[in-house]
């Protein structure tokens, strides 16, 4: 098998790199982490025969995500929120000729994998996910996680400038097997010095290092692997707990337990990845069903006073202004992609694929309807939602219409599952406390999006 063409995928003005071999089903898009590059990948006989294995019995698509590797770069300060890279997924999918796929993510990648299986189960054949974690940053129910001081430590390393030595050591204690092989220790200096600029590393990691997919884990209703290698780092009991937590909190996931002290997946003995990865892609293959259920982010509109405004005004000149609202709303909802679902009255109920698109359109409602003589309240939220007749219902539609009637005039506020699903996205947040929703249980963060 040749060295596969580079191909490129348009994401507007951004160019992100993919390569395409082998033939069968599902298709299987392979997301590396931190680093890659997709045309280095054959320059060592290790990585080229782990992605010939992958691509046996099944057409493996590999590719750059943003920022890395081929694909566009990025200077520190445009470190894209996973929304972008989520629709990045689906632009190389598309360009690749790919309605379905299943997904092998590692590292941070995980969170796209995981966000894009949610949003679109009707594209994600399955999810594969090998040394991910819910999140990065401590917290007492992911205690294994790095602490903010931890991570500072992790920065000052990463702004040491990426020389051979510091190849030599991060073989040692990722790869000890290969650690003596010097071939193998100058490819990864190469595939490390060539594949992420230093400073979008350091703000890669800052940005991630907020991001959290825990709540939106029981969302996921595509088949879930979940990989890891128990006695990698010296047998570290802290680096097979993120894995278990995600295969006890992905519904139905299965852990696989791999052998080996390697932590990278194509070093050491290939083939108890490999057959772990063909079995459960077997069993996806026989079993595959529908799906109903879909993660999607919800917005509430409604205008503050609509009554008494609408007797100030008589039925005409209020019916114009409605009019006038719903025109305004309606633009903006299909500038930022937005689904509208139900008009109730004077107030909207629409859906987003991204919460941040979400949070922007809500933004721009607020902003939009001011000169009418008007003020809406906007609410959001993101959560699992079941489609009902060509309709989306469930508590996640119930929970985003109670954070619509807790917000103020000309506010929008979200629940902390959207707050958490944008890290990186720029878009600010004033906490405001804990709330009891009408008819939900608990109590629920809230916080108002800053002007």
């Amino acid at each position: 098998m040749d060295r596969p063409e580079t191909r490129s995928a348009w994401s507007g003005e951004s160019a992100l790199a993919y390569q395409v071999l082998g033939e069968g089903s599902p298709d299987l898009l392979y997301l590396p982490g931190w680093i890659s590059n997709v045309e280095l990948n054959w320059d060592h006989p290790t990585m080229s025969r782990f992605l010939r294995g992958l691509a046996r019995s099944r057409r493996l698509i590999v590719t750059d995500p943003r920022g890395v590797g081929c694909s566009e770069r990025s200077s520190p300060h445009d470190v894209w929120p996973l929304e972008v890279i989520m629709e990045d997924v689906a632009i190389v999918l598309e360009a690749a000729g790919s309605k379905q796929a299943a997904i092998l993510a590692t590292n941070q990648m995980g969170f796209v994998a995981c966000m894009f299986a949610a949003t679109y189960p009707e594209r994600t054949v399955a999810v594969i996910l090998n040394d991910a974690s819910a999140n990065y940053l401590w917290s007492e129910e992911t205690p294994w996680e790095y602490t903010e001081e931890q991570f500072e430590q992790q920065e000052e390393w990463m702004r040491e400038p990426w020389k051979r030595p510091q190849a030599v050591e991060d073989v040692r204690d990722r790869d000890p097997s290969v650690a003596a092989d010097r071939g193998y220790v100058e490819w990864w200096y190469r595939y490390n010095l060539l594949s992420e600029g230093r400073g979008y590393g350091v703000a890669g990691s800052r940005k991630y290092m907020y991001t959290d997919v825990r709540p939106i884990l029981p969302s996921i209703h595509v088949p879930a692997l979940v990989l890891v290698r128990p006695q990698a780092h010296g047998g570290d009991p802290t680096w097979v707990d993120p894995a278990r937590y995600l295969a006890e909190h992905i519904p139905g996931a299965r852990l696989e337990e791999l052998p080996g002290g390697d932590s990278s997946l194509w070093v050491g003995d290939q083939a108890p990845g490999h057959r772990a990865i063909a079995a459960f892609l077997g069993e996806v293959r026989r079993e595959r069903s529908e799906l109903e259920r879909v993660l999607a982010t919800v917005l509430f509109t409604d205008i503050v006073g609509s009554t008494e405004k609408a007797v100030q005004l008589g039925d005409r000149a209020w019916r114009d202004l409605i009019e006038r609202h719903h025109a305004s709303a309606r633009a903006l909802l299909e500038r930022y992609r937005g689904v509208e679902v139900d008009t109730a009255g004077d107030g909207f109920f629409a859906t987003f694929d991204g919460p941040a698109r979400a949070i922007r359109c809500a933004r721009a409602i607020v902003d939009e309807v001011q000169p009418l003589g008007i003020e809406v309240r906007v609410g959001l939220h993101t959560g699992e939602c079941e489609k009902i007749d060509g309709k989306v219902g469930g508590i996640a539609v119930n929970i985003g219409a109670r954070v619509g009637a807790a917000a103020g005039p000309s506010e929008v506020l979200v629940s902390q599952t959207v707050k958490d699903l944008v890290a990186g996205s720029g878009l600010a947040f004033e906490d405001r406390g804990e709330h009891e929703l009408k008819g939900i249980p608990d109590r629920w963060r809230l916080y108002r999006v800053a002007a």
